[in-house]
């Protein structure tokens, strides 16, 4: 990553991405960071009105946890994370519903586990597209636009995820291959050159298997973006731009994988969307063409039926 932790987090969050921000970060946290982050996050109103002091005692830690809490969290200072409670707290008291808990037990109804599981993915989405850096997403549709050759990397669900997002690429007429074997990856990454990108899709930003090929694409010179959950995760040191999902509530009956991947597949289509604008010319027609090359197989379904 070319720039440290610090610089991803430069700009302060809106008060309404706080929540967002303190869920994505929080998994990576040292355990006196999360009762600070926690703490803000459950009661904005009632931290905001404290001092350091006063929130360090709140939360048995000391006032320099909470100042690197709040840096962490994007803020310069203590004073400044105080300013972004308060008008989460504005925003939390203009109306909105109370959250809806979505752990599930294993003998909820059918209907209770639609409603929980609809509120979590919405969650999940709002979550992404609060965090989501656009100056980072712009800098990677720009890459991803002019590329020679563009390879994804992704295992287990996320490799689900690099599929879809080599399969779209390729609907707009770019040379895009997705790849879940290591080694395979490995040995496509190191013929990348300067003009080529590479991604890396991974949640935890730790999967040796992603971080492998991301990292000798990154050597030889490909521009390389990682979308993952762990910003500050060893992904992050071999990737140029950084897209950070949500870190959605890992539950017993809801693995990581199943949350992670509404939000990848989020940032996905972010992508494929901002790609196909910034290259309509030629994205248009090859969208058309290849909409056209599978009609006959939609009308003989269609007719099967």
């Amino acid at each position: 990553m070319t720039q440290d932790v610090k610089e991803i987090f430069a700009t302060p969050p809106a008060p309404a991405a706080l929540a967002a921000k303190v869920r994505t970060l929080a998994p990576s946290m040292t355990r006196s960071m999360q009762r600070v982050a926690e703490a803000v996050a459950g009661d904005p109103a009632g931290c905001a009105a404290l001092t350091v002091t006063g929130l360090a005692e709140l939360t048995g830690t000391s006032e320099a946890t909470v100042v690197r809490t709040a840096r962490l969290l994007g803020y310069p200072g203590y004073r400044d994370l105080r300013l972004a409670l308060a008008g989460l707290a504005a925003h939390q008291q203009s109306g909105r519903a109370p959250a809806l808990t979505t752990d599930i037990a294993v003998d909820d109804p059918l209907a209770d586990v639609v409603a929980k599981l609809a509120y979590d993915e919405q969650q999940t989405l709002a979550d992404t597209a609060a965090g989501l850096d656009t100056a980072q997403l712009g800098a990677a549709v720009t890459a991803l636009a002019a590329a020679r050759r563009i390879d994804v990397y992704g295992v287990g669900a996320s490799g689900l995820v690099a599929q879809d997002l080599a399969q779209k690429l390729l609907r707009i007429g770019l040379l895009a291959q997705a790849h879940s074997d290591p080694h395979l990856a490995v040995t496509n990454a190191v013929q990348l050159r300067s003009g080529d990108v590479a991604v890396a899709i991974t949640h935890s930003g730790s999967t040796g298997d992603v971080i492998e090929p991301l990292r000798a694409a990154f050597e030889r010179g490909a521009t390389t973006v990682a979308v993952t959950g762990r910003p500050d995760g060893p992904v992050g040191r071999y990737a140029d731009h950084v897209l950070t999902t949500s870190t959605a509530r890992e539950s017993e009956l809801r693995p990581a994988a199943m949350s992670s991947r509404t939000s990848q597949l989020l940032v996905v289509d972010c992508l494929f969307i901002g790609v196909t604008q910034r290259t309509y010319d030629r994205a248009g027609p090859a969208l058309a063409a290849s909409y056209e090359a599978l009609a006959h197989r939609h009308g003989h379904a269609r007719a099967v039926r």
